[in-house]
């Protein structure tokens, strides 16, 4: 990256696959005209079509050019721009594949009796505090906050079902 002549460096953790990632988030809010933003390959930058042209016309409107070393992009041609969209429908196909393969063998795990999901972790104040959320001393919202819980694990649990996102 100094080779370059790179300013600033962001890195995430996590996956393209959504654009709800902090440090991508500090990079669109710190390019300026004139600034370029480097990426190793597209599939790394955004795995959705429409997000990772959301993300560079965000760029365009800030006169902030847009690089994909690997597939050698620019996008200030119109040949550029229709090879990005290109790229990005194939890193959004390559994601679908890959969530397809999985789900796939869970289903054949799942069949052979390999597979059962995630262990339930033990919760055992949940039964006092949904009696007070049941007997009306406590809201739903204070019962979740209280047990750590979103509300989708709180209902599950409600309903009978094992699941405690506490850690």
């Amino acid at each position: 990256m100094k080779s370059l002549g790179v300013e600033q460096v962001y890195i995430d953790k996590m996956s393209g696959k959504n654009t709800d990632r902090p440090e991508l988030k500090k990079m669109m809010s710190f390019v300026r005209e004139g600034d370029t933003v480097i990426v190793e390959s597209i599939s790394r930058f955004a795995r959705n079509t429409r997000d990772l042209l959301d993300l560079v016309e965000q760029l365009t409107k800030k006169k902030v050019e847009f690089v994909s070393k690997k597939e050698a992009i620019d996008t200030t041609t119109p040949t550029g721009k229709f090879m990005l969209t290109i790229f990005g429908a194939v890193a959004e196909l390559e994601r679908e594949y890959i969530l397809q393969r999985q789900r796939e063998g869970i289903a054949i795990a799942k069949e052979n009796g390999i597979y059962k999901g995630r262990a339930p972790k033990p919760c055992p104040e949940f039964e006092a505090v949904a009696s007070q959320w049941k007997s009306g001393r406590i809201s739903a919202v204070e019962a979740m906050k209280q047990l750590g819980m979103k509300k989708t694990t709180f209902y599950r649990r409600i309903k009978g079902q094992i699941y405690c996102n506490r850690g």
